[in-house]
């Protein structure tokens, strides 16, 4: 029985890639009797939009799609991201960091060579609770020391199971400054609480699948398998974002589009005309 979720951010009205993911884990769920949950990741106040909750579930419902309930609301799950950052915390695997975006940038492009990776400008820096309780900072994972703590951790997709190797993690950001947690650590924490067994989301997210496997690892969580499915783009290959003003599945509606007759097209992988599947 599989039990998926959709996890979309209320910064804008879905599109055409939403609808994709949506009703690929919804049909995964479907197949085997399973679940298929919806969460809201509206941990980016400045640009999370009541109106925009709203928006998705009438999106999703248009095109025929229902889930269980209760709706996952990631802006009310602070205590749960604060216990499992507290436990990192314990294991010494996170670090303050008091770094600006223009200070990480400003040493990704210093004459001794940038690197692609965070450069460690906080790390190993005394921990000095009166500079905490006084200056924003966000939490960084310390990368290095939580791999030699679990080791490289590997997973399951479609079958076969895939390694990480060093490269593929960074000292990533667990709690921003301005949010209880962020992406990777809200994610994991998350799809355990729901219970989640696959992951269904876009290829573009495949590479968070390491470091998700990394903090499952440390924080004693279930694996759940995964499936990154190819990305629905523009025919001329661009990819479809809200900030680009793609087509909205409101605007499909409202031009009279059959929402159930479009997810059932969807999920045999066929596109409206100008859009396509591929990597991006």
């Amino acid at each position: 029985m599989n039990i998926t979720r959709f996890a979309p951010s209320p910064t804008g009205r879905l599109h055409l890639g939403h609808a994709y993911s949506a009703v690929l884990g919804h049909g995964a769920a479907r197949r085997g009797s399973g679940k298929f949950l919806l969460r809201i990741e509206d941990l980016d106040t400045t640009r999370s939009r009541p109106e925009f909750v709203v928006g998705i579930s009438e999106d999703l419902r248009w095109l025929g799609l229902d889930w269980a309930e209760p709706v996952l609301v990631q802006s009310q799950r602070g205590a749960a991201y604060e216990t499992a950052l507290d436990k990192l915390r314990e294991q010494g695997l996170v670090y303050p960091c008091f770094c600006t975006r223009s200070d990480i940038a400003a040493a990704l492009n210093a004459p001794h060579g940038a690197v692609a990776h965070y450069p460690g400008t906080c790390r190993g820096l005394p921990d000095d609770a009166g500079r905490r309780a006084e200056q924003p900072h966000s939490w960084r994972l310390d990368a290095a020391k939580a791999l030699e703590r679990a080791g490289l951790p590997s997973w399951e997709e479609a079958g076969r199971s895939f390694h990480s190797t060093r490269e593929d993690f960074d000292d990533v950001i667990l709690a921003r400054k301005d949010a209880p947690a962020a992406y990777q650590l809200a994610c994991v924490v998350d799809d355990a609480a729901s219970g989640v067994s696959l992951g269904v989301r876009g290829a573009d997210l495949r590479p968070s699948t390491p470091v998700q496997r990394l903090l499952q690892m440390l924080l004693g969580l279930p694996e759940p398998r995964y499936l990154h499915h190819q990305l629905v783009l523009h025919e001329d290959g661009r990819r479809l974002a809200k900030r680009d003003l793609a087509p909205t599945l409101n605007a499909m509606r409202n031009s009279g589009v059959d929402g159930p007759q479009l997810a059932q097209e969807l999920a045999m992988g066929k596109l409206p005309s100008g859009f396509r599947l591929g990597e991006a």
